[in-house]
């Protein structure tokens, strides 16, 4: 009885240090992200008729399509800090930001489409497309009091800045 038990699968247990939830979050978007490079290169692995010798090729062939670079600005004034990311392409449920006070990740995935006719066969193949980027910031930011806005394939986040304790002033008195 135990056995059968022990083949189960368990619940999964979630960390109770939001430190850990987060890095497992990033690590299984790493892992379903090895996954679709490893889909892809075999896709290309098939295509080339299942010559074997250009493995790696594939492989950083598949990582360069799946995984596209994302122009960034950060920018800031003394109360915000504005992030701009070019993101053509994607639709604003397509994306996922991240905010800490001092780090924003911002990622986004679209799903490759395909369509087949029966007789006369037609195919349209809009490739799937992903990024990610991980961004420090360059002060502290409230990440509660964020926005993020996405337009004419501009991400636009504004976050405010966690004010700056100026110190005060103490008067010296004689003794």
């Amino acid at each position: 009885m135990e056995a059968k038990q022990a083949m189960q699968p368990q619940p999964k247990k979630e960390p109770e240090n939001t430190i850990f939830v987060e890095a497992e979050k990033l690590f299984d978007q790493m892992r379903d992200f090895s996954t679709h490079v490893a889909k892809r290169a075999y896709e290309f692995f098939e295509a080339r008729g299942r010559e074997f010798g250009h493995e790696m090729e594939d492989w950083v062939r598949a990582e360069f399509e799946l995984m596209r670079h994302v122009p960034i600005e950060v920018t800031q004034d003394d109360t915000h800090v504005f992030v701009k990311a070019e993101v053509p392409g994607f639709a604003f449920n397509d994306i996922k930001v991240n905010v800490e006070p001092k780090l924003v990740v911002i990622s986004g995935r679209t799903e490759k489409k395909k369509e087949e006719e029966k007789g006369k066969t037609v195919w349209t193949e809009f490739r799937s497309n992903q990024f990610m980027r991980k961004l420090p910031l360059p002060v502290e930011v409230e990440p509660q009091k964020g926005t993020a806005i996405l337009k004419d394939g501009i991400l636009e986040l504004t976050f405010a800045r966690v004010p700056v304790n100026k110190g005060v002033a103490v008067e010296v008195k004689p003794a």
